[in-house]
C-alpha cells in the first residue's frame, strides 16, 4: 500500500475529528486558523513560536508552512485548537494563498500581516501586493460560498463590519477586508531611530490604511513586553480570548490601536502640503496616501522586488539527492493544486 501524503493524512484527521465531535457529550471543539503573511525576514515565524510558547530559533519560510496550538478553555473541556499557516517568500508566492484559505475554512480564517518597518521602500508594495492578492481569493471563494449557501456568505458580509460602530463617522468611507485582519509593523527596534518626519508618514500612512481596511495595527520588536501585546491579539484570533481595547496612536511610541477606534478625523490628512495634493492626481484616498507615500520612500522595482531567489535553485546550494527529493515534492504539490481545482469544479457542478 502506498504511503500516504501529508495531506492525506491531514485531511483523515480532520474527518476523524468531525466523527468524533458528533458522537459523546456534544461538547464542541473551537477551532480556528491565522495565516500569517508579509514581508520577507520580517519576523513572522517569530511572532509564531512565541505565541505558542516555544523556544526554539526561528527558521527561514521558504514555501507555505503549517502548525498548529491546542488551548484549554476549562476544567473537563475539550482543547481548542488554532491552526498556523504561514507564507514565505514575501510576494514571490501569491499563487499559495490559495491552499489554506477555501470553501470549507474561510470562515474560521483570519490574516495576519506583518510588514518589516525597517525596510520602508518596501513597505508599500509588499503591503499592496499582498493585501490584493488575498481579498481577490477570498471574495471568489465568497461568491463560491454563495452559491450553495447564501446564507453563510451573507452572515460574512455582514460580519466585515462588526469592526465598525454603527454611529462610526467613517463608516461609510471605509472597505472592510472581507476576514479579520491584523496589520503588525515589526522591527519596532530600528524603526524609532529613524527621522521623526519619515516615522511620522509612515506611522500616518499605516493608520490610514489599517482603518480603511478595518484592521487593527500595533508595532512590535524583540521587546518582551511588546511580544506580550501581540501575543494577546494572535490569541484572540486563535481562541477566541477577549479583545484588548488599549490604544496608542502617538507616532514617538509603538502604535497599538484595536480595529474600529481609530478615525479620519485623528489620522488626518496625508502629510504633504495642500499645494502638492492636487498636483498628485489621485482617484481615491488610497491612491492618493500611495503617491504621497512612495513620493518620500519610491519603490524598488517590480522586478526587483520579485527577483526573491529561491536557494533550493541556487546552483551553489546543488545537492543531488536534495535536488531530486526537490522535484518530487514539487509534482506533489502540482498534484494537490490539479485536485483541489478539480474538487472546486465538481462543487460548482454539484451547486
Amino acid at each position: 500500500m502506498p504511503s500516504e501524503t501529508l495531506w492525506e493524512i491531514a485531511k483523515a484527521e480532520v474527518e476523524k475529528r468531525k466523527s468524533h465531535g458528533s458522537e459523546g457529550d456534544g461538547a464542541e471543539i473551537g477551532e480556528k486558523s491565522v495565516f500569517f503573511l508579509g514581508s520577507k525576514n520580517g519576523g513572522k515565524t517569530t511572532i509564531i513560536l512565541r505565541c505558542l510558547d516555544r523556544d526554539e530559533p526561528a527558521k527561514p519560510t521558504l514555501a507555505l508552512e503549517y502548525t498548529y496550538g491546542r488551548r484549554t478553555k476549562g476544567h473537563n473541556t475539550p482543547k481548542d485548537i488554532a491552526h498556523f499557516w504561514e507564507l514565505g517568500g514575501g510576494t514571490s508566492l501569491l499563487d499559495l494563498i490559495s491552499i489554506p484559505i477555501t470553501y470549507d475554512t474561510l470562515r474560521t480564517f483570519s490574516v495576519v500581516l506583518v510588514l518589516d518597518l525597517s525596510k520602508p521602500n518596501d513597505l508599500w508594495p509588499t503591503m499592496e501586493n499582498l493585501l490584493q492578492a488575498t481579498k481577490s481569493h477570498i471574495d471568489k471563494v465568497i461568491m463560491k460560498l454563495g452559491k450553495t449557501n447564501s446564507k453563510a456568505a451573507s452572515e460574512m458580509r455582514q460580519k466585515m463590519w462588526s469592526v465598525m460602530q454603527k454611529d462610526h463617522p467613517d463608516r461609510e468611507l471605509i472597505d472592510p477586508f472581507p476576514i479579520p485582519l491584523v496589520i503588525i509593523g515589526s522591527k519596532y527596534d530600528i524603526f524609532q531611530d529613524f527621522d521623526p518626519e519619515k516615522r511620522k508618514v509612515i506611522c500616518k500612512t499605516l493608520r490610514f490604511v489599517a482603518h480603511y481596511y478595518g484592521a487593527s495595527l500595533m508595532f512590535t520588536s524583540k521587546s518582551e513586553a511588546l511580544l506580550l501585546k501581540i501575543r494577546g491579539v494572535i490569541n484572540q484570533l486563535a481562541f477566541g480570548i477577549d479583545k484588548s481595547k488599549s490604544i496608542c496612536v502617538d507616532q514617538n511610541k509603538p502604535l497599538f490601536i484595536t480595529a474600529g477606534l481609530d478615525s479620519l478625523c485623528q489620522i488626518g490628512s496625508p502629510p504633504v502640503p495642500d499645494s502638492d495634493i492636487g498636483k498628485l492626481q489621485a482617484h481615491s484616498p488610497m491612491e492618493l496616501w500611495k503617491k504621497v507615500y512612495e513620493k518620500l520612500f519610491p519603490p524598488k522595482s517590480i522586478s526587483t522586488l520579485k527577483a526573491i531567489q529561491d536557494p533550493a535553485r541556487d546552483p551553489q546550494y546543488a545537492e543531488s539527492e536534495v535536488d531530486e527529493m526537490r522535484v518530487q515534492k514539487d509534482q506533489e504539490l502540482e498534484q494537490y493544486k490539479r485536485n483541489s481545482s478539480k474538487t472546486w469544479k465538481q462543487i460548482e457542478l454539484d451547486s
